[in-house]
């Protein structure tokens, strides 16, 4: 099913008229303050988080909990490690190539094709790149309703409404890629908030499918800057399992 690894595809591209322009940048900036600021957010060279998540299966049932790690190096470099009930894998891409140990745990094999694609996805909305859209070009960021941000490429498009009482995300629907040969509408919530080096991540979050509640995600550890190699996130796992902190 591969819940966890939905992904959101962020950047900017201002269209339309100049009023509109300011305004979708002021809601963005607005958004980037929130959040620590875009300098802040700039400054981060490497990030890992660990986050456990309950997952039900579209019928309601439960289907058990997937723990998962993400490890990123500044501009290109992504490592995901996840194992749980049928959503267990190894990828590594580093913007143009990569490869994927499936959850058989055979050996890896090249990225190609929609797992191609989803990897570039997920690089391309991963949050700290998604946090610094307006400094990207090739994207486009309107404001469609009050404090609510569209944030699109040509291929995706997702809207994130904001809370005005503190500008932090609420919640974020768009198409889920997560299998690319069947995209479905996705629902992100953020339910919680923790700060780390004077930056704001989600702490918990739901995510839903056409309406239905699939998984609770909560974040179990989160670093910045602590010195991931981007060689090191090349390095295929003893035994081909995913690995864990």
């Amino acid at each position: 099913m591969r819940l966890l690894r939905a992904s959101v595809t962020l950047g900017l591209m201002l269209c339309g008229s100049a009023d509109a322009q300011d305004d979708a940048l002021d809601l963005f900036h607005k958004m980037q303050r929130a959040l620590g600021g875009e300098e802040k957010i700039a400054g981060i060279r490497d990030f890992e988080q660990t986050v456990k998540a309950t997952t039900w299966r579209p019928t309601g049932e439960q289907m058990g909990e997937v723990r998962k790690r993400v490890r990123w190096v500044k501009p290109n470099y992504l490592r995901i490690d996840q194992a749980g009930p049928g959503d267990t894998y190894v990828l590594y891409f580093d913007g143009t190539a990569g490869w994927e140990i499936p959850p058989d745990g055979h050996e890896p094999y090249a990225l190609s094709g929609t797992e191609w694609q989803f990897a570039r996805n997920y690089l391309d909305g991963f949050q700290l790149n998604a946090w610094l859209a307006d400094r990207m070009p090739g994207y486009m960021i309107t404001s469609p309703a009050p404090n609510v941000l569209r944030i699109a490429t040509h291929k995706d498009a997702n809207d994130t409404t904001l809370d005005p009482s503190t500008w932090l995300p609420v919640k974020e629907t768009g198409v889920s890629l997560a299998d690319p040969d069947r995209p479905v509408s996705r629902e992100t919530q953020f339910r919680e908030w923790t700060m780390v080096d004077g930056i704001r991540f989600p702490s918990r979050v739901w995510v839903l499918h056409n309406g239905i509640k699939l998984a609770d995600i909560s974040s179990e550890e989160i670093q910045l800057n602590s010195g991931i190699r981007a060689r090191d996130l090349a390095v295929k796992p003893v035994g081909l399992k995913p690995e864990m902190r």
